[in-house]
């Protein structure tokens, strides 16, 4: 039996399907509402520390942290990032 990872991001925690989801949501997103990328992958790796993190989504708001840490304008409900 394949065990999955619970505190990982959506791909890592085998969530493929809402992967996909999120990825095909991010792609009808301007641009322009993006933060650059080293933002981006410093916002995951705060996200992959915390203790709310569960395959993929914050337990304290209920969100895909890969779709609010590639905003510019969204911000950690834990004032973490």
């Amino acid at each position: 039996m394949e065990q999955k990872c619970k505190k990982c991001l959506l791909l890592e925690a085998g969530e493929k399907a809402a992967f996909k989801t999120v990825s095909d949501y991010l792609e009808t997103v301007d641009r322009a509402l993006f933060a650059d990328d080293n933002t981006r992958k410093q916002r995951l790796e705060i996200c992959r520390d915390c203790d709310y993190l569960i395959s993929g989504i914050c337990l304290k708001c209920g969100c895909y942290v890969e779709i609010r840490a590639a905003l510019k304008d969204k911000s950690c409900s834990y004032d973490k990032w």
